[in-house]
């Protein structure tokens, strides 16, 4: 799929500063408007004592850069939420924030008498977003090359994608998707997958009003489709599995990375390429052609083949028109071996 914007120069990328957000959950706060107050106007102290800690990524000009004060009500009271905005360099930042939030809390609780609960890092990185888009041509699209058809396989796209942006339980399968390519590279470059499917799925309630499609997918007055998407993206380079695992440290090298702004926005364009094919299977020939061919290789390797066995025995038992059970393929198995 990637390829099929290479006329309109590729996928093109950009991110926000690597920023994540440590919270401070501030209980039995007895004034909050005045707790507000001090916070804010001992900002520049407490930014200062949050970055007084010996950190590399401080001395690269990380840091904490901004505080900030919410007001939550929630059924047990109001409470005071306090967001440290840690520039995190090319680290993902998760001990970092941690650390300051930890640090700097006890004098939160002076400035306003409240109690300090929990103090941990936000894994919606609101303040880290990455982007992504690229423009396809109708023939670019085309199973057979033609415009005519090209439009049609667009005006599917579209239509699919329609279906995802107002039906939450469309979105949710059509995001699965998306996150299937992103999920995949983070793990295979040593990221907390986990950490970044939690925000990306929170951010399009937060960023749209309600739960919707993570990609957008619209046409330009050429008759292209334009596909764009933007999402929160916590990936470091230093630090973490990044560094030790063999297996991350070898595909970073590989894709050549050397900030994590960059491998960020190699991870979206793995997602919005995923979605893209996605949604051209669904709205042409469906995926469960697809599906199957995977599932019967599947079978044919969980019955012991090895090599082209494998494809023989898929091909086989693709065409085959009865039950297809995994017996009958170790049945096949044994039967070429024999010849």
């Amino acid at each position: 799929m990637a390829k099929r914007c290479l006329g309109h120069g590729g996928f093109s990328t950009n991110n926000d500063d690597p920023v994540m957000i440590g919270q401070i959950q501030l209980l039995d706060v007895e004034n909050i408007e005045q707790a507000t107050t001090n916070i804010l106007d001992a900002k520049d102290e407490l930014m200062a004592f949050c970055n007084d800690i010996p950190s590399r990524m401080i001395a690269l000009g990380g840091g904490c850069k901004d505080i900030e004060v919410r007001q939550l009500p929630t059924p047990l009271g109001t409470m005071l939420i306090i967001h440290l905005l840690v520039d995190c360099r090319d680290a993902m930042g998760a001990n970092a924030v941690n650390t300051m939030a930890e640090r700097v809390a006890p004098r939160i609780e002076a400035l306003t008498g409240g109690r300090a609960h929990l103090r941990i890092l936000s894994n919606l990185a609101g303040h880290r977003l990455a982007r992504v888009s690229g423009v396809f041509t109708p023939e670019e699209m085309a199973s057979d090359g033609t415009k005519e058809d090209g439009e049609a396989v667009i005006e599917g796209i579209l239509q699919a994608h329609a279906f995802a942006v107002e039906d939450p339980y469309r979105a949710a399968t059509h995001n699965k998707g998306v996150m299937n390519a992103i999920s995949s590279v983070a793990l295979a470059c040593g990221q907390d997958w986990r950490a970044i499917e939690a925000g990306c799925h929170a951010w399009p309630t937060l960023s749209n009003g309600r739960y919707t499609s993570m990609s957008k997918w619209t046409k330009d007055g050429e008759g292209n489709l334009v596909g764009s998407m933007e999402l929160p993206m916590a990936v470091g380079i230093v630090g973490g599995a990044s560094k030790v695992h063999p297996a991350a440290r070898a595909n970073l090298a590989i894709l050549g990375v050397e900030t994590a702004q960059e491998l960020a926005g190699i991870i979206l364009c793995a997602g919005l390429a995923q979605n893209l094919g996605a949604l051209r299977a669904l709205s042409t020939k469906g995926i469960q052609a697809g599906h199957m061919k995977l599932h019967a290789k599947n079978m044919a390797v969980s019955a012991g083949a090895v090599g082209d066995e494998v494809d023989a025995l898929a091909a086989r038992l693709q065409a085959h028109e009865g039950h297809r059970t995994q017996s009958l393929v170790e049945t096949w198995l044994a039967e070429m071996r024999q010849d």
